[in-house]
């Protein structure tokens, strides 16, 4: 066994890999030497490496360990699997029971199916069959997308195809760190975060308190599905429509849900999903949930009509295959056991049979006058007058706004007044701002205090 870096052993269990080559050597003495080695299962302690850390809290098998140890070598051991074989074999040639092919650039092996299946059960037949189904689809790697099969080109066995360990358990295995996963065709989604608090959020108490509800689900849901005994009786998940005008604070309800639960949210890209090509939209939202589907995220469709809206009476192909993408994504969303939050400017643009499914429906109305006056004093910076000639309480009664109204116009005013080095916030500035956003929406008004 060769010596392996002291980082990568602080973060890796190196018993681990010794038993991984036992398990291979053990399978290339039988069937090239008919020697038995007896290769012991090696216990698996807290040892402070997020490899074993994985691997008891999930109680992987130990066909699981094997499969995990088998994708996760090459990307730190490249000679790994090569210099093991050139043991056996010194005299090199093709080796097609052991499987495993080589990359555009990297030069070691790279494991496939058949080497899986060579290693776990030699040329015995039998066992083949049986742990090909296992190693394809039973696996629970597999079924959580931690590892991937690759497609085969057309008329190529299956088992010829490349075992792939998920960038994101790559990273978290070998640096100790997790890996978001970044916004790309494979995955339309994007990250969201917010640095403000409950505080921050002015709402009515009506639409508060179903927010709460959403809080306890996604605090109190294990406990209701695994300690009383509820799996069978409630459906997986929780499905939630905001809706309301653009700027009540249906995103940054989404953010603070996930900052005060611990979650990540990411916020779905329509932009990359919905395609103009017939089956390529399911497609994309097969990519987003298949990668989200056994992670503790939240998923928020914001503007969602483009992609839950009404379906439509077939006229055409196009009009065929769109209510298809509904009726797929009804599929998708009603087996998705995490939180997913559709928001859209109105309840009546989302098609019925996505609303009828809804755990709640929560209306973010536009604020009233209490709500303004407190927006307006949360925003405006505290350390900063305003002009004497400005009544806080004169704009918020005078100018129905949003919230995200009103922090664009404390920004335009702020930002004016540092550009042109007054000392006080300025009445003008503010009415400035004020007609900038009313211009923005197609809206004219009498601007005066």
């Amino acid at each position: 066994m060769e010596v392996i870096d002291t980082k990568i052993n602080s973060l890796i269990n190196l018993e681990l890999i010794k038993y991984l080559e036992e398990r291979v050597r053990a399978r290339l003495s039988y069937e090239l030497r008919d020697e038995i080695i007896e290769v012991v299962e090696p216990k698996i302690e807290d040892d402070g490496t997020f490899l074993s850390d994985f691997i008891i809290r999930n109680q992987l098998s130990n066909y699981e360990v094997v499969l995990l140890l088998l994708t996760l070598i090459p990307h730190f051991t490249p000679n790994f699997y090569t210099r093991i074989i050139e043991d056996y074999i010194p005299e090199g040639g093709e080796f097609p029971e052991f499987g495993g092919v080589k990359g555009k650039s990297y030069r070691g092996i790279l494991p496939t199916v058949e080497t899986a299946l060579y290693v776990l059960s030699g040329n015995y037949i039998t066992n083949r069959l049986s742990n090909r189904s296992y190693i394809l689809y039973e696996n629970r790697l597999i079924k959580n997308k931690i590892i991937y099969v690759e497609n085969t080109l057309e008329g190529e066995p299956l088992t010829s195809a490349k075992l792939i360990l998920s960038e994101e358990y790559v990273h978290l295995f070998l640096t100790g760190q997790e890996l978001k996963p970044q916004l790309s065709q494979d995955f339309p989604a994007s990250l969201i975060k917010t640095d403000l608090s409950w505080n921050d959020l002015v709402l009515n108490s009506k639409t508060m308190e179903e927010v709460k509800e959403i809080e306890h689900w996604l605090e109190y849901n294990e406990v209701l599905m695994k300690d009383w005994g509820m799996q069978s009786k409630i459906k997986p998940g929780y499905r939630v429509l905001f809706y309301g005008l653009p700027g009540t604070g249906k995103t940054l309800t989404a953010s603070l849900l996930g900052k005060y639960t611990n979650k990540d949210v990411y916020r779905v890209d329509l932009s990359m999903v919905v395609s103009k090509y017939i089956g390529e939209t399911e497609k994309n939202l097969s990519k987003l949930f298949d990668k989200s589907i056994h992670q503790d995220w939240i998923l928020f469709f914001d503007e969602a009509d483009s992609i839950f809206g009404k379906r439509t009476n077939v006229r055409d192909a196009h009009d065929k295959y769109a209510n298809q993408e509904v009726s797929y994504l009804l599929q998708r969303i009603e087996a998705h056991p995490g939180l997913i939050i559709l928001a859209s400017n109105f309840k009546n643009n989302i098609d019925s049979a996505f609303t009828r499914r809804f755990n709640n429906i929560i209306e973010f109305e536009a604020p009233n006058y209490e709500e303004r006056l407190v927006l307006w004093k949360n925003n405006l910076p505290q350390n900063v007058e305003l002009e004497e000639s400005v009544a806080v309480e004169e704009l918020a009664k005078k100018f129905n706004m949003t919230g995200a109204n009103i922090v664009n116009i404390v920004q335009y005013a702020c930002l004016k007044t540092i550009a042109n080095k007054k000392q006080q916030i300025q009445k003008q500035y503010l009415l400035e701002g004020i007609k900038k956003e009313y211009t923005k929406e197609g809206k004219t008004t009498n601007i005066t205090l």
